[in-house]
């Protein structure tokens, strides 16, 4: 008798504990987006993996770079995939959200677009510049000054030295020698603004999803670790297992397959440096 319950308790066990793997498995992770390219690379190269490891996949599309962040924190989505560390690290600061980031993902950076001037080359389009053309930049300030770096990187203009350049806004240009007339506009308008202005400088997932080419960009940026885009989670959530799943799918094999096949336009993004080290891959 003393055996037989013995018996019955410990397969009482093990089935609560196979259910309880069955139901951290069949969890069900609701990702947020903002409008672009990072919804169709997890799609392919993401999804698919987390789906394996038993979780139900949800996904969830916002027009804008404010609402992923406000819905993660009121526990609408698990998870967001759309902004940059430091994007991400000004935002939760300034709404004092308690949100991190997890992992970086291969980027579609910033671009120089015009349908105005045919350049190909920064040198090319500074000869076509004339005083008083316009360029659109981002107008949130994190990636407003983000493009005036990308603008004195290229010897376009020049930012003040007693500022930190990662907060600039067009009020810290110290010269112009082009004329530029610089116009903020929501993110996510960008695209529309090359009908009438000369220049933009656009996020590759507004690029991407507005039907325009990377590899007609004038000119691209190469992004420092900070402005690479992240996997964003709730802090409180750092612990728990989903996040170390969707960290094993990202490290994998059929994830670099997915960024690194030639039908994608992924091949093109710049590739975080843990991504380099891991498969040394460089970037071009």
């Amino acid at each position: 008798m003393k055996l037989k319950i013995t018996t019955i308790l410990a397969t009482a066990v093990v089935a609560l504990s196979i259910g309880n793997i069955q139901a951290q498995n069949g969890k069900t992770l609701t990702f947020g987006f903002a409008p672009g390219p990072y919804s169709d690379l997890f799609k392919l190269g993401i999804k698919p993996g987390l789906e394996k490891k038993g979780y139900k996949i949800e996904i969830k599309e916002f027009t804008d770079w404010v609402t992923p962040n406000t819905a993660l924190a009121n526990k609408e989505i698990d998870v967001n995939i759309f902004q940059h560390s430091r994007y991400l690290k000004k935002f939760s600061d300034d709404k004092n959200l308690k949100l991190s980031g997890i992992l970086t993902i291969p980027t579609a950076s910033f671009g120089i677009y015009s349908h105005r001037i045919k350049a190909k080359t920064i040198d090319q389009l500074k000869k076509q510049i004339k005083k008083g053309d316009e360029i659109t930049i981002p107008n949130d300030p994190t990636n407003l000054a983000r493009a005036l770096v990308f603008l004195r990187n290229a010897g376009i203009i020049t930012i003040k030295a007693d500022i930190d350049a990662t907060k600039a806004s067009e009020k810290d240009i110290d010269q112009n020698p082009y004329g530029l007339v610089f116009k903020p506009v929501e993110a996510a308008q960008l695209p529309r603004t090359l009908e009438s202005v000369t220049l933009s400088i656009i996020s590759g997932n507004y690029a991407i999803s507005a039907g325009i080419p990377l590899s007609s960009a004038i000119a691209r940026e190469r992004l420092s670790q900070d402005i690479i885009i992240t996997i964003a989670v709730r802090t409180e959530d750092l612990s728990k297992q989903f996040i170390k799943d969707i960290t094993d799918v990202v490290q994998s094999v059929d994830f670099k397959n997915v960024v690194e096949n030639k039908k994608y336009d992924f091949k093109q993004f710049e590739r975080p440096q843990w991504y380099v080290l891991k498969w040394k891959i460089q970037n071009k």
